[in-house]
């Protein structure tokens, strides 16, 4: 049975503190470049932010309805004005920490337990509040800090200019996506059957290989656009393109409507930009393989470009420290990458009699609305 402990308790109360500040310091940025009359970066951060916060509250409100769907429609207009204010998801961090504390501090589970039991039932609503948070958070990671990141290292590469705010955003931004990589794996793990805890071990590899990927990226986009803005438009725009085309091809069903599971594609596209997702669960080797090979060409490339065609501008971003810096972490995280899918990674998402369980009768189909929102969510 699932089990939500105090580990999971704090990893909980950190990642609302790390949401919070990362709130604050993106205002705190964006009003010290409206101070230094930058206003294009200051409209860009501001941009970042709305855009993540529609889209996880269009989704939030959404859970929220297809969960509650037959009960008091009151409740649901309260939820939708609190979404429509920007703020569902601190109702559903209250829910989280409410069922958390009771799971992880008040209640105590038998093993021979019924799902239905009241212990088994607190421990089961505490691990599908904190998976939907999670699942929240990948999709403001990637919509929202993880370009902030390539903004800020681009500000820096092109202007030289060093202040705290800018150091604040950039170390803000590696703990949230340190942050919600390993607490949206905890949710993956402990939905899916007969699989270990994720251990200490574990997060620390999966950690890397998410930040040093996606930091060679970053430094990689961040290089190409130094060149030519019109070109990194051009090569992100296609990428997603390719990403949101894989999307269409897989057949997701995550979403109940046809519009909201299109703008769930959408957003898988604008993810598979910056890191491979394995999006309805089955074996990616072949797809990984491709992806960061891809990802490793066009890295060589931008490097290549420059080491032949401006060497005025290698001198002025000190290109030796950042084409180290790319090839390092793309080196290292590849290799995190590997022992990470040789040693610790899941070989199975669901077993055929549960799946088959899930869907007979209307029951069942209700049990799979309730846990099993995750399984059709993109995986890892």
């Amino acid at each position: 049975m699932m089990k939500f402990t105090k580990q999971n308790f704090i990893f909980l109360v950190g990642g609302i503190i790390i949401y919070v500040v990362d709130i604050g310091v993106d205002f705190w940025v964006a009003s010290k470049y409206f101070c230094q009359g930058q206003y294009c970066w200051g409209i860009l951060i501001l941009c970042f932010r709305g855009l993540s916060s529609l889209i996880t509250q269009v989704f939030s409100y959404e859970w929220f309805r297809n969960d509650w769907e037959g009960t008091d429609t009151g409740k649901l207009k309260w939820i939708f004005l609190v979404h429509l204010f920007q703020c569902g998801i601190f109702i559903r961090y209250w829910f989280a920490l409410k069922y958390g504390c009771q799971a992880a501090f008040k209640q105590k589970s038998s093993g021979d337990a019924s799902e239905r039991d009241p212990p088994n039932f607190i421990q089961k609503q505490a691990v599908d509040a904190v998976a939907d948070i999670n699942m929240l958070r990948v999709f403001k990671t990637f919509l929202e800090t993880t370009p902030q990141l390539f903004v800020q290292i681009y500000i820096l590469m092109e202007h030289g200019k060093n202040n705290f705010c800018q150091y604040a955003a950039i170390i803000t931004s590696f703990c949230s996506i340190s942050f919600s990589t390993v607490d949206y794996q905890i949710s993956l793990r402990k939905s899916l059957p007969d699989k270990d805890e994720f251990r200490v071990l574990p997060k620390l590899v999966y950690v890397f290989y998410k930040l040093l990927t996606i930091t060679s990226w970053i430094l990689s986009i961040s290089l190409i656009t130094l060149l030519n803005v019109r070109s990194s438009v051009i090569l992100l725009i296609f990428l997603w393109i390719c990403g949101f085309t894989w999307t269409l091809k897989q057949h997701t069903t995550f979403c109940k409507s046809k519009k909201m599971e299109y703008l769930y594609r959408t957003v898988v596209g604008i993810i598979l930009i910056f890191t491979f997702f394995n999006i309805k669960g089955r074996k990616t080797k072949v797809c990984i393989s491709i992806y960061y090979a891809t990802h490793t060409i066009i890295t060589l490339g931008i490097l290549f470009v420059y080491m032949f065609w401006k060497p005025s501008i290698i001198k002025e971003i000190h290109f030796t420290i950042v084409s180290i810096l790319t090839i390092l972490s793309l080196v290292l995280g590849i290799i995190f990458l590997v022992v990470y899918y040789r040693l610790f990674h899941p070989t199975a998402y669901c077993r055929p009699q549960a799946c088959s369980d899930e869907v007979d009768g209307q029951a069942g189909q209700k049990d799979r609305v309730e846990i099993g929102r995750f399984q059709n969510f993109i995986m890892q």
